[in-house]
């Protein structure tokens, strides 16, 4: 496999998580993004692009956790 495969991989994952409407779902796509950009940037030696991905893969770890400990709002609606 080439390496520039998870590249584009991983920048099509970024991308998606940017379209979604829920705020967990785009943090979990966009951690999965940052994993690919991270182990990309580590096999072609871009430790800059390791770095950064690998720093906001624990910004968006960081961020589900707290959105896992936030109290589930139960909005009703009435008629």
């Amino acid at each position: 496999m080439s390496w520039e495969y998870l590249g584009y991989i991983a920048s099509a994952l970024l991308v998606a998580s940017l379209m979604m409407s829920d705020v967990t779902k785009l943090r979990w796509l966009n951690l999965v993004g940052c994993i690919a950009f991270t182990l990309y940037g580590v096999a072609i030696t871009a430790w800059p692009v390791a770095i950064t991905n690998g720093l906001l893969a624990f910004v968006n770890i960081y961020h589900l956790i707290k959105l896992s400990r936030e109290p589930k709002s139960s909005i009703t609606i009435k008629d």
